[in-house]
């Protein structure tokens, strides 16, 4: 392979790198919005419920299918591109660095195919729930199809950091340990 060939393929592997690793931030941050909003509506609804005898409808409705799903699912890929996800690592970390390497690289290509699946079902079930404006049981109508979506798009973005962390790894030759994660 030349020169300017192997360059052009790490720009766009670096590029492929920056796009991955933005939209995993604005899906953390988003996230975070949901915390924060969360926190807001939980509070505000405590408030009017004892001080004004009024709560906030549909406080448990929102917080179930918006906040919840969207901090849980959503910065999913954040914390694989850190490094950060639970790892027990008892044994492993006895292995040879390249039996290391192989388990790591296992681990990842199992968990692209497991979120693979899960993307491809919840991207069913979303369109499913669109197609049908899906809602839940409450005193009104509450539709909660939108928040179908969060589901295949967290889960989406886990498969693309887990292939990420999988070709940094396979580059440098080891495993990604927490605190190199963040260097790239």
């Amino acid at each position: 392979m030349t020169g300017s060939a192997t360059a052009s393929g790490e720009r766009a592997s670096s590029m492929g790198g920056r796009i991955i690793r933005g939209v995993s931030r604005l899906f953390e941050h988003l996230s975070s919005l949901f915390l924060l909003l969360m926190m807001f509506h939980v509070t505000a609804d405590v408030f009017m419920k004892y001080f004004l005898n009024a709560p906030i409808e549909a406080t448990i409705e929102t917080v179930t299918y918006y906040y919840m799903i969207g901090i849980v699912f959503l910065p999913l890929a954040a914390v694989e591109l850190r490094s950060e996800h639970i790892v027990v690592d008892l044994f492993v970390k006895r292995f040879p660095p390249r039996l290391q390497l192989a388990c790591y690289g296992f681990a990842c290509l199992c968990g692209m195919l497991y979120f693979g699946i899960l993307t491809r079902q919840t991207f069913l079930d979303a369109l499913r729930a669109t197609a049908g404006r899906e809602t839940v049981m409450a005193n009104f109508l509450f539709y909660v199809w939108p928040s179908r979506w969060a589901l295949p798009i967290g889960m989406g973005c886990m498969v693309l950091a887990l292939g990420w962390n999988l070709l940094r790894a396979l580059r440098s030759g080891r495993p990604l340990e927490p605190a190199k994660a963040e260097e790239e």
